[in-house]
């Protein structure tokens, strides 16, 4: 693994962790906005964000009371929600596999730690959701692209 690749998903794991951490009574519970997800377009850019986005989720639900079943689930769902942005046509399609994975995943698990309804519990993780990619995602990656800073190709890649 190349020293870039590693530096990149690395510092995608720690702002992801941190960002949860910081604003932690919105990052967790069956309402949330979790404000780091606006990184989870960052794949759609650079596939060194989908492990790191990953990490970065393990680290985070460490801190967030729902215990291993979190970890293992959070965990598995941002990964695949990067997977599954990297391959979107466009920017704004890539903000879609996020939401609906969370909605799915992440509302089903806290239907059945919390006891919430499951139909509200995954319309308020789906709604956090996607104003965290399409409030907060989708703005910050179209400015850091006009800037230069990302763009995307073959392999992605940061200036």
């Amino acid at each position: 693994m190349k020293l870039r690749t590693l530096a990149l998903g690395g510092m995608v794991a720690a702002l992801y962790a941190a960002l949860t951490v910081l604003l932690a009574p919105l990052s967790y519970g069956p309402v949330q906005l979790r404000f780091s997800e606006g990184l989870t377009l960052l794949p759609y850019f650079l596939p060194e964000a989908v492990p790191g986005l990953a990490a970065g989720c393990l680290i985070a639900n460490l801190f967030g009371g729902y215990g291993a079943v979190d970890v293992v689930v959070g965990t598995g769902a941002t990964l695949l929600a990067g997977v599954l942005s990297r391959r979107m046509p466009c920017l704004w399609m890539a903000a879609l596999p996020p939401v609906l994975v969370n909605m799915l995943l992440i509302g089903g698990m806290l239907h059945v730690l919390v006891g919430t309804p499951l139909a509200a519990t995954c319309l308020y993780v789906g709604l956090g959701e996607a104003g965290a990619c399409f409030l907060i995602g989708l703005p910050l990656m179209r400015s850091l692209e006009r800037r230069g800073i990302l763009r995307r190709g073959v392999g992605g890649s940061v200036r």
